[in-house]
């Protein structure tokens, strides 16, 4: 049975999951390359793409990926880009921006030729052409064809590219320029084949299990719902069946963010000056990287929710390793500067329970400590901001105004606003993804069905407040800035 209807994304699921099986196992080699090659691509004859032989190509280089390598072997591999191009995926797209479709009329008129300034356009037998040696791209003819038989596109993964980090090399294939990607994976989530990818550390976390690490899950308040109709509390169980020896509630890190990056509001208010959350790394890539001044002044000193929960850990239980779990690629990023040892996705987890026969809805359940759904709502847009309210409401302070900034394109017209002095409220809400983590490039069911689930489970503990959370996890001797 598919868990996607996009079928690179099942693929990627199918090699994640045998990989994982071979590295429970104790089976994991180099070989496995080839092996997953044929094994998820038999036969003679190719389904998706020119030849079978570039099917397989592409296999293993999506197994390299599962098994935290470069998709092709390089000297110089940066771990902190995640987000990585698997070029044997990447040319079916076209390359031209400009192209002549089937509905010209090789007119007499030839706007399209008195358009062009770089004697690009041509009139060949039966339409119109482009001497793309001469091309600019100017669009120009596009604009002045009479029949809209000259159309401008763009790829899916540079359109989506919310900072301009994509470009084409001389071969046509993505590239991705690491110094302006902020790792927020909309190209990954865009692109029809599956050609942009993130970095795994699914192995390396199996090889810490299997061999007795004492660790513990940290996982994000978007994994309700994510595997088919389990509770939250079953999936927490199936979290400890494949061998964690707990799981944790990122959303009580998140409670006790909203809690003190209150007090960094009030503050910011106090001086005339705006604040950003800073719960969402792709957002605080952005501002770190293309607005450095908005991030020296305005990011919120406060860590993410996962860095919370993950200190707080760290300072009572200082032998065990933690894995943070979750929908987002930047994470992965994040942790390298953080306590969390290792990041993997709700795609990885999946294929780790599936691989071990672990059904999350068919375990049986065992309670444990829960926050609040003003923390676990951060997952869904707009949620971290009415978590700061409510944790100025409970400490009998006067609100302050907040925006939230829906998706990275929202988030860089925030971003600019606040540089220019010109953003109107109090707090800025970014959320690199739009509808909030819920929606991240690594989710596995669709944001509707998630929500559905949020609202069932947690109208159980509505009355809950984040200070109760603080009076269960208590985080008054955690330093939780930056």
């Amino acid at each position: 049975m598919s868990l996607f209807e996009h079928e690179a994304r099942q693929f990627k699921f199918d090699v994640l999951r045998e990989v994982s099986h071979r590295c429970f196992e104790g089976k994991l080699t180099d070989s496995v390359v080839d092996e997953l090659a044929y094994l998820l691509i038999p036969g003679k004859h190719a389904n998706f793409r020119c030849c079978v032989y570039k099917e397989r190509e592409i296999i293993r280089q999506r197994t390299r990926m599962a098994m935290g390598k470069a998709p092709i072997p390089t000297e110089n591999d940066n771990p902190r880009q995640i987000v990585r191009v698997i070029e044997a995926a990447c040319d079916d797209c076209n390359i031209h921006k400009i192209l002549v479709t089937d509905n010209c009329r090789k007119c007499m008129a030839k706007s399209c030729m008195a358009a062009c300034k770089f004697d690009a356009m041509k009139m060949g037998p039966d339409h119109a052409y482009i001497d793309y040696d001469k091309c600019k791209e100017c669009g120009a003819c596009v604009n002045a064809c009479p029949f809209n038989a000259i159309v401008e596109t763009q790829r899916p993964c540079k359109a989506s590219c919310p900072v301009d980090a994509i470009s084409m090399d001389e071969n046509g294939l993505a590239q991705i320029d690491e110094e302006k990607c902020i790792n927020c994976g909309a190209c990954q989530a865009k692109c029809p084949f599956g050609a942009i990818e993130d970095m795994s550390w699914m192995t390396q976390v199996i090889e810490e299990l299997t061999s007795g690490t004492k660790m513990f899950a940290i996982f994000a308040p978007a994994i309700q719902g994510q595997f088919d109709n389990a509770t939250l509390p079953q999936i927490k169980q199936g979290i400890r069946e494949l061998g964690f020896e707990e799981a944790y509630e990122a959303a009580i890190g998140a409670d006790a963010v909203a809690w003190y990056e209150r007090e960094d509001a009030l503050k910011h208010k106090e001086e005339g000056k705006k604040i950003t959350t800073s719960c969402c790394p792709a957002f605080v890539n952005m501002a770190k990287q293309h607005f450095p001044s908005v991030y020296e002044n305005n990011v919120s000193h406060m860590v993410s929710p996962m860095v919370a929960i993950g200190r707080y850990l760290k300072h009572h239980y200082p032998d065990h390793k933690l894995v943070f779990v979750g929908p987002c690629v930047a994470k992965k990023q994040e942790v390298q500067d953080s306590c969390i040892d290792y990041c993997l996705t709700f795609e990885e987890l999946a294929a780790m329970m599936i691989s071990r026969h672990i059904s999350p809805e068919n375990v049986t359940p065992s309670e444990a400590d829960i926050a609040s759904a003003y923390g676990r709502n951060f997952a869904i847009g707009g949620g971290v901001s009415k978590a700061m309210l409510q944790a100025l409401k409970e400490n009998s302070e006067d609100a302050v105004s907040a925006e939230y900034a829906d998706g990275a394109a929202a988030c860089k017209k925030a971003l600019l606003l606040m540089k220019v002095n010109r953003f109107q409220s109090d707090v800025l809400e970014g959320m690199a993804c739009v509808g909030g983590c819920i929606c991240g490039p690594a989710a596995i069911e669709n944001a509707p069905k998630i929500k559905q689930r949020m609202a069932k489970e947690n109208a159980e503990i509505k009355e809950k407040t984040i200070t109760s959370t603080l009076q269960q996890f208590d985080f008054s001797d955690i330093d939780l800035h930056k």
